[in-house]
């Protein structure tokens, strides 16, 4: 078994925030495949995949939807989220950037992603403010994926950066929500839970995390709360 941690992080809520930008995304691909967008603002779509989201939204607009229409819904999003992120100021949430700078040149320390998003969304956020640089690859969201799914194909990702299988108290799954915390308990990894999102830190601790925390600490403080330098 390798000495490598694995930190799998979480995206929106976690890294960073668009603003609510993607949903001018969303909107307009809800307008192209259904004809009618719902009212996002309405829907709580945190912590969901994106094919989730896309099939919360066509059934909000009265469609079936089929695995067909889910991903022509996707493909319309991907296609206009770049463009819309710069319709709002979003960026990195607080810490973050510290944090991963300090990783960033650990070679016992691997940062990667698991998240909802499809991979050319994540690539699209984490381009657009700076991010892709800290993160060697990940587990995202295929069409149909669910969180569980994409978590334990997570545990491929792990192998595979790490050159061999990875223990699960070197494995850490980072979020913002309990969608989160199940993903990363469901493979035995161990859960931060951070209330950076729309979820606060009791309703985050209410689902078993190894670690809850308000906000991300500093770099230093975050690496001791994780054992990052034992």
């Amino acid at each position: 078994m390798t000495d490598t941690r694995v930190l799998f992080w979480d995206i929106d809520g976690t890294l960073l925030t668009t603003k609510r930008a993607g949903v001018f995304a969303l909107e307009e691909a809800a307008r192209e495949v259904c004809g009618r967008s719902p009212d996002f603002a309405k829907l709580r779509t945190a912590g969901l995949t994106d094919h989730e989201v896309a099939v919360l939204a066509i059934r909000e607009c009265g469609g079936e939807a089929s695995p067909e229409v889910a991903s022509a819904f996707l493909r319309a999003y991907e296609r206009h989220l770049p463009e819309r992120l710069g319709w709002r100021r979003g960026g990195p949430l607080p810490g973050v950037v510290a944090i991963l700078e300090q990783l960033e040149d650990r070679p016992d320390v691997v940062s990667l992603l698991l998240t909802g998003n499809t991979p050319a969304g994540a690539k699209a956020k984490l381009e657009h403010y700076g991010l892709a640089r800290y993160f060697a690859g990940g587990a995202f969201c295929i069409d149909g994926d669910d969180r569980p799914t994409i978590a334990r194909r997570a545990l491929s990702v792990a192998a595979e950066h790490a050159g061999e299988a990875v223990e699960p108290d070197r494995l850490f799954v980072i979020g913002d929500t309990p969608h989160d915390v199940d993903a990363g308990n469901g493979i035995g990894a161990r859960t931060v839970a951070v209330a950076s999102g729309s979820y606060t830190l009791a309703e985050l601790s209410a689902y078993d995390p190894w670690l809850a925390l308000e906000k991300l600490p500093s770099p230093s403080r975050f690496r001791e709360l994780l054992m990052l330098d034992g």
